[in-house]
């Protein structure tokens, strides 16, 4: 049975969620190397494979000037939302470290509705009650200790959330591997100092481990682009959730975490809500769609 554009899309989208998950385990292994030297050699690799790929293919390297202010925009959100990731998946628990960075679609939203003044669509409503109240299960126990880390975690949705909002102005207008190359640069460059202030001669298998996220860093986003070349971002995007369940599997048997029953109804509920705005959208699109043909 040949397999569809739209699986394609799909597999693509889970091999990339996947590999997100593969890197925040792998940084939570490197937990003795200082947070900003792992981003830089994660940046790095993939700036190395960026510059590789614009030189085979051409193209621009940094961008035209007049997009420079929307692409040091999504760089400097990006480059934050990397910090606050790293160190949430460096001290708290993997599983829900995702659960909280998918908040970032909430965000995005909010930003739309405030700064770009979309209407907010009334699915969007529960959708971000659900995720609220998802949040707000998986925060609970670490409020009985120390609750920095996932409060880190839900700072790198809010950067993140920027920096998808951003790259929403930037898609039709600058290169994918431009805008990759742009922030791999930005983001090594801005990690420099901080590392040298730390900086930890790492073993062997540290550095085999360090290089292990920058691959794992490259296919997790070398795979999106992958994934909507075959099929629709609307129609794809939701399989991106699958990286809570990895995330999941991965900390538990790599790491030795348990699989806490407020992390599993956080996640369903965060996930359920990105389950309603997705088939919402399809629904729509298919009545805008029925009605042109008539």
């Amino acid at each position: 049975m040949p397999v569809t554009q739209k699986q394609k899309g799909i597999i693509y989208m889970i091999l990339s969620a996947l590999s997100f998950a593969a890197m925040q385990v792998v940084v939570r292994l490197t937990r003795e190397i200082p947070t900003m030297e792992q981003i830089f050699m994660r940046n790095l690799f993939i700036l190395i494979a960026a510059c590789y790929m614009i030189h085979r293919n051409g193209g621009s390297y940094f961008g035209e000037r007049k997009y420079q202010v929307g692409l040091f925009g999504r760089s400097v959100s990006g480059f934050l939302g990397l910090v606050t990731l790293f160190y949430a998946s460096s001290h708290a628990a993997q599983g829900d470290v995702t659960i909280l960075n998918k908040l970032s679609p909430i965000f995005v939203t909010l930003l739309a509705v405030v700064f770009m003044k979309e209407k907010m669509l009334p699915i969007q409503v529960p959708a971000l009650a659900l995720s609220v109240l998802g949040a707000s299960i998986v925060f609970r126990p670490s409020f009985q200790s120390n609750p920095l880390p996932l409060v880190m975690a839900l700072l790198s949705a809010l950067t993140s959330g920027i920096a998808y909002t951003l790259l929403g102005y930037l898609k039709d207008k600058v290169d994918a591997m431009t805008i990759i190359m742009h922030f791999s640069t930005f983001s090594a460059i801005a990690s420099i100092p901080f590392m040298l202030k730390d900086f930890v001669v790492p073993s062997f298998k540290q550095a085999v481990l360090l290089l292990l996220i920058g691959v794992f860093g490259s296919l997790g986003q070398a795979f999106i682009p992958y994934a909507y070349r075959f099929a629709p971002a609307s129609e794809i995007s939701i399989y991106n959730y699958s990286g809570i369940i990895f995330s999941m599997i991965l900390g538990f048997f790599i790491l030795g975490e348990p699989v806490k029953f407020t992390s599993v109804i956080g996640g369903a509920l965060v996930a359920a809500a990105s389950v309603m705005v997705y088939v919402y959208n399809n629904r729509s699109n298919k009545r805008a769609g029925g009605e042109t043909t008539k």
